[in-house]
């Protein structure tokens, strides 16, 4: 028989697919994927908005921080952890919080240090290798964005940003090694970026411009881009 029509007879052999075992071999090891964890800060109040909490803004007939986590479910993050602060109560009567883990941040009038804070204490022995951590005033960004930053994690080490034209931005993501020292060094509103500062040559940038738009809500003129869909 030609030796191309054996191979053939072989491949459709009845003794089913090639496992790549050999006699005295071990079957290959199947490992679970990392848990990669969703942390939406939303704690804010909207100072600059009148006193009103970002997180209820409302977007799509429904609170902005639905959509946020919406995100970061599709881009295939969990468990999503959401940290609440201005009106909490409020946003857990009107939000369709629904399989979240929902942490008060008391302090969150300290700045977003606080809210970083609390959220990655949250996550503590929950087994996740990584935060992917986002903002709820950020509608711009979507699954797409999220996906591109949560798919460059490599080890709980991972330092990783969405990049836009060259610029960091968020999404962020942080190893879990990371966690210890970020929380040490998140004050006021600086959240992580003394240690982004501090380990900028460890930092994976991956570009999301042509993806997301990393526009804020901060001032009443950004309302309207809450209506444009």
């Amino acid at each position: 028989m030609p030796a191309d029509s054996h191979a053939a007879s072989h491949a459709a052999s009845p003794a089913g697919p090639d496992t790549g075992s050999r006699p005295g071999s071990r079957p290959a090891a199947h490992t679970d994927p990392p848990v990669i964890a969703g942390l939406l800060l939303a704690a804010g109040g909207g100072r600059r908005l009148g006193g009103r909490p970002k997180a209820l803004l409302p977007y799509r007939g429904r609170p902005l921080v639905e959509n946020a986590v919406r995100v970061l479910r599709e881009a295939g993050c969990g468990p999503v952890h959401v940290v609440l602060g201005a009106s909490a109560a409020e946003v857990r009567e009107r939000a369709d919080l629904a399989g979240c883990v929902v942490v008060d941040n008391p302090d969150w009038a300290r700045g977003m240090g606080s809210s970083l804070r609390a959220g990655l204490a949250s996550l503590a022995g929950t087994g996740a290798r990584a935060a992917v951590v986002s903002l709820v005033d950020q509608p711009g960004i979507g699954p797409a964005a999220v996906a591109r930053v949560r798919e460059a994690y490599r080890s709980p080490a991972s330092l990783v940003a969405a990049a836009y034209d060259g610029e960091r931005g968020h999404p962020v993501l942080f190893g879990a090694d990371r966690w210890a020292d970020i929380a040490e060094t998140a004050t006021d509103d600086k959240g992580a970026r003394v240690h982004l500062t501090q380990h900028a040559a460890d930092l994976t940038l991956v570009e999301c411009a042509d993806v997301a738009e990393p526009f804020d809500i901060d001032v009443p003129a950004d309302l309207a881009r809450l209506e444009r869909d």
